[in-house]
């Protein structure tokens, strides 16, 4: 492992608004904050808002900034990336963004019934090869439900048209009640302040000519999610590692 990974990781440790629950602390048991993160972690009852698989924790931290009424908490396990949004939300002295380092499918030992807002899923691997694995696959909006608010919304931002179609189908045979639903967010000319926010991956993106697809919806519908019976085409979906190792190999 690198020195300036072993770096971060210690780091981390040290950071207040860094938490690392450990597998004996959530694995089929309830992690000390579930029901307590207004109470104990932000201080307030506003609500709580998480980003699933938050990399870099760029969007957590420009969400907190736009919204200072609410909590932020940006969700990965992978503590190098997350150490960037963690340092400077740190740094910018923000209290209402925090950083927990955990696997997703964990999810339910760490939050109560009703303890979540909302969930921002963005430019998440579309797992085009294992349904089990998306984000935003029956598997998990199940799972999500078990400590989303009854109205609380669940926001998708991706570039892949792959987890696009594939979400927005699932959402139509589940009959889920959508307020946003677009396959080129930036050109549909929506009046919304959260369109400030991108990530250095999305300028990347966008500097190329891909088009952002962004889905808003909620859980309220049957209480049995079924997988649509579709085939979607596979897109050139790569992930941030896979665009950097391109990159450099252009560059040299």
């Amino acid at each position: 492992m690198a020195k300036n990974k072993l770096a971060k990781f210690a780091e981390m440790e040290t950071l207040e608004n860094v938490f690392q629950p450990t597998h004996e602390e959530v694995f089929r048991t309830d992690y000390k904050l579930k029901g307590k993160w207004g109470e104990q972690v932000f201080g307030n009852d506003h609500p709580i808002v998480l980003e699933v698989g938050c990399g870099k924790g760029e969007y957590s931290v420009g969400l907190g900034e736009l919204y200072p009424e609410k909590n932020f908490i940006g969700l990965d396990i992978k503590g190098a990336r997350m150490w960037t949004g963690a340092k400077a939300a740190n740094e910018k002295g923000m209290k209402n963004v925090v950083f927990l380092r955990t696997h997703a499918e964990e999810l339910e030992s760490i939050f109560a019934p009703g303890e979540v807002s909302e969930i921002w899923i963005t430019f998440p691997d579309p797992q085009m090869a294992k349904a089990r694995k998306r984000l935003t696959g029956t598997r998990f909006l199940s799972l999500y439900r078990k400590f989303l608010k009854e109205d609380g919304l669940i926001h998708l931002k991706t570039d892949s048209p792959f987890l696009y179609q594939y979400t927005a189908e699932l959402v139509k045979v589940n009959h889920l009640p959508v307020n946003v639903n677009t396959d080129d967010l930036y050109g549909v000319g929506l009046d919304d302040k959260i369109l400030g926010i991108k990530t250095f991956y999305e300028r990347q993106w966008l500097s190329r000519g891909k088009t952002i697809k962004y889905i808003q919806f909620s859980l309220a519908g049957p209480i049995q999610l079924v997988e649509p019976e579709i085939d979607i085409e596979k897109d050139d979906y790569h992930s941030e590692t896979q665009f950097m190792t391109r990159q450099l190999k252009v560059e040299n």
